[in-house]
């Protein structure tokens, strides 16, 4: 994966609040994510939108190219009660929501992707989940990360998770380095999804 970001620049149109704003995620037009990035980064948006290699089969051959982990949607830092300027950037659909309130991604979660994108070791995206056992990993490039433990194809793998999008990103791990987390539910209870009823909105 690579991890593309941007240093937020200071604007008199996006006044600090303890240094920064939360992230918020925007939904984007199908293959304009790397556009909309440019014209955030250039309006002085801090913003995140990482990647990974894929293998893609052309007519002649297998081409290795490096395209969005959550296509269709990339993370911004912004002020949303002025989020009009992001609403008109080009490109962009809609600010991730609930009932036309603007919700910020957890930044745990953020760091966690940055984390992983930073650590330079393969991933790709990964079925949503939200139920399992947490492990945090004690060593190696990825030390402290926290995560969803899941078992593939006999490989271990961590799944971490941007629960406002219902997307996840799994990378393979040595076992012997984690660390079990508590439960997150207990066994026999029952589940209601946090983000049930969630849904995403345009705002004007």
């Amino acid at each position: 994966m690579t991890l593309i970001t941007e240093t937020e620049v200071p604007s008199r149109e996006l006044p600090e609040i303890d240094g920064k704003y939360p992230w918020f995620a925007l939904q984007v037009r199908a293959r304009r994510e790397g556009n909309v990035a440019d014209y955030l980064s250039g309006n002085g948006y801090e913003w995140f939108l990482p990647l990974y290699k894929c293998r893609k089969v052309w007519s002649d051959r297998i081409k290795e190219i490096e395209t969005p982990l959550f296509p269709g949607y990339l993370f911004c830092r912004f002020n949303p009660l002025n989020r009009l300027p992001i609403l008109k950037t080009p490109g962009v659909i809609q600010v991730v929501g609930y009932n036309r309130i603007p919700v910020p991604v957890d930044g745990r979660e953020i760091a966690a992707i940055q984390i992983l994108a930073a650590s330079g070791i393969p991933n790709q995206p990964w079925p949503f989940l939200s139920l399992g056992d947490r492990i945090r990993i004690e060593s190696g490039p990825l030390r402290g990360l926290e995560g969803i433990l899941s078992a593939f194809k006999g490989s271990h793998r961590l799944v971490a998770s941007v629960s406002l999008l219902q997307r996840s990103v799994a990378v393979d791990i040595d076992s012997a380095f984690v660390t079990s987390l508590k439960t997150v539910r207990a066994k026999g209870a029952s589940f209601r999804p946090a983000v049930a009823g969630m849904q995403q909105a345009e705002f004007s």
